[in-house]
């Protein structure tokens, strides 16, 4: 991907800092709730609570935050395919797949 976004990346300090408010997070009843809901935040299926992971949407390691509104539910093969990128970051991701599988198979998208 050629027109990545940059975002300065956290000293380890503030890293260990919210990864540490998420563990404390992950204990709330409001994220208990979230999981027993079962649902993947990216792929919408349904899964077992203990199935699921926390995801930050705005990685930690990107300046992101330990908060309810950066947080959520996802299943581990969505969290995998994410990894550190941001929401725009995988939006130009699946575009550009679908440009490259659209030349590969010479069709009209």
């Amino acid at each position: 991907m050629e027109d990545w976004i940059d975002i300065p990346k956290r000293s380890e300090a503030e890293v260990a800092r919210e990864r540490k408010k998420a563990r404390e997070l992950r204990n709330s009843a409001w994220w208990k709730n979230e999981l027993a809901k079962g649902i993947c935040h990216y792929c919408g299926k349904k899964f077992k609570p203990s199935e699921l992971t926390m995801d930050h949407i705005l990685p930690v390691a990107r300046g992101g935050k330990s908060t309810r509104g950066n947080v959520v539910p996802c299943c581990k093969e969505c969290n995998n395919n994410k990894k550190y990128l941001t929401p725009a970051e995988m939006i130009l991701k699946e575009l550009e797949e679908q440009e490259k599988s659209c030349r590969d198979t010479e069709t009209d998208c």
